[in-house]
């Protein structure tokens, strides 16, 4: 993987970020950050899933602390259940939260026949499993194209299904000549303009687009519901559905924060505090449907910023 930006904009904590490269790969960006780590000595509690955020007094009980962000009382903590990678359960108390939580672990799903299956997946890792094999991969964005060019090169028959009469005016401005070219000299089949309608153990159905559905890439999903202009049947050893990602707003509506009508969270954009005192979010958690409005470059900052925040309660 190649960052879409250059060393100096990934750069966190003051800490130089040097590269010889214009744009730095995932290794070097993985020891730029275990360097962050250690400089700061941030403790990291790794493999545990924080199952739920609370106040520690909620369910009614007595002596309820008042909600204090700048003073008057002693301020009400979080209780924050987490579970281990071995089962191991904990709560950890804390007077402030901050929620970081990305998105990339919640796929759009397409909703239609065959998701499930065990040669589907939402997540593409590596090319090299695939050799002489037929994949089909469904989107139209950068990691439809960096998946299928990968693919290719690694030897396997690739063909992009995409709902769009073309690819995604977003896609990284070298990857696109790139994509293209190989779509245009056919070493990469497309099919343009069309959705998923059913996946079978060896194959993938598909049939021309009505219209333009608002999410996914599947028929189920507001596509074409029949045969439009007739079906496709796709032979397919692997299918990939690379249809972007949103944050787990389960979690945060569990723990009070309330969403707008995009999905996001809502919040305080200066401090990035949400309607519960004290409990914040950031980075790409706070981009509900809108993910392609929070990257690297931007998120980066708020951090800093609520930080200062809770630096400026500390003493309440």
């Amino acid at each position: 993987m190649v960052f879409f930006t250059t060393p100096e904009l990934l750069e966190i904590g003051g800490l130089p970020f040097v590269s010889p490269y214009e744009k730095p790969t995932r290794a070097e960006a993985l020891k730029y950050y275990r360097r962050v780590v250690d400089t700061y000595d941030l403790h990291i509690a790794f493999e545990e899933k924080v199952l739920s955020i609370q106040h520690e007094d909620e369910g009614g009980e007595q002596g309820r602390r008042p909600e204090s962000p700048g003073g008057g009382g002693e301020m009400r903590l979080f209780e924050v259940e987490t579970r281990s990678a071995r089962g191991v359960r904990r709560i950890r108390l804390a007077r402030f939260v901050a929620v970081a939580i990305g998105y990339y672990d919640h796929p759009n799903m397409i909703h239609v026949p065959g998701e499930d299956l065990p040669h589907v997946s939402h997540f593409y890792t590596e090319p090299h499993p695939h050799y002489r094999e037929r994949v089909v991969i469904v989107g139209g964005g950068n990691s439809a194209a960096e998946a299928a060019l990968e693919m290719y090169r690694a030897g396997a028959h690739v063909t992009l299904v995409h709902r769009h009469a073309a690819l995604k005016p977003t896609i990284k401005y070298w990857v696109r000549p790139d994509i293209e070219n190989r779509i245009k000299e056919g070493t990469i089949a497309a099919r343009f303009g069309s959705c998923v309608k059913e996946i079978r153990p060896t194959s993938i159905v598909i049939t021309r687009s009505d219209g333009e559905p608002e999410a996914g890439e599947g028929c189920g999903a507001g596509g074409a519901g029949g045969d439009v202009n007739g079906d496709e049947e796709i032979p397919a050893d692997a299918v990939y559905l690379l249809t972007g990602y949103r944050a787990d707003t389960d979690l945060m509506c569990r723990a009070g924060i309330r969403l707008t009508d995009r999905q996001g969270p809502i919040y305080d954009p200066e401090t990035f505090e949400t309607n519960v005192p004290n409990l914040f979010v950031i980075g790409g958690a706070i981009a509900g449907v809108e993910t392609g409005t929070i990257f690297i470059e931007n998120g980066r900052f708020h951090g800093e910023r609520i930080i200062e925040v809770i630096a400026s309660r500390a003493g309440n």
